[in-house]
């Protein structure tokens, strides 16, 4: 069953985030994932939420997702995106 992985990222020191998004592809790819939405535009349709930017990735499985997100290809490029953003990050079961 396929799951998504939802970001809201709000980015305080663009310089080092610019380095994130230089080597979380290659991880996302390398543990069967794809991005669905990246930072493009979002518009709030109901409600208060209001994201910076939006990403929204895609896995063959919720385990997958976690695999990923605690891999050691990851590991670098989160702790820089932990350096320069603050981040609300979920995974969603797919149907």
């Amino acid at each position: 069953m396929p799951a998504y992985v939802i970001v809201d990222i709000h980015v305080h020191d663009p310089v080092i985030f610019e380095e994130y998004k230089n080597l979380a592809p290659a991880s996302i790819k390398a543990h069967g994932g794809r991005y669905v939405a990246r930072g493009g535009r979002v518009e709030t349709l109901e409600g208060t939420w209001k994201p910076t930017r939006l990403v929204i990735l895609e896995f063959d499985s919720v385990e997958r997702a976690q695999q990923w997100v605690n891999s050691p290809e990851y590991r670098e490029a989160r702790r820089l995106r932990q350096l320069s953003a603050r981040t609300e990050m979920v995974v969603a079961e797919g149907v």
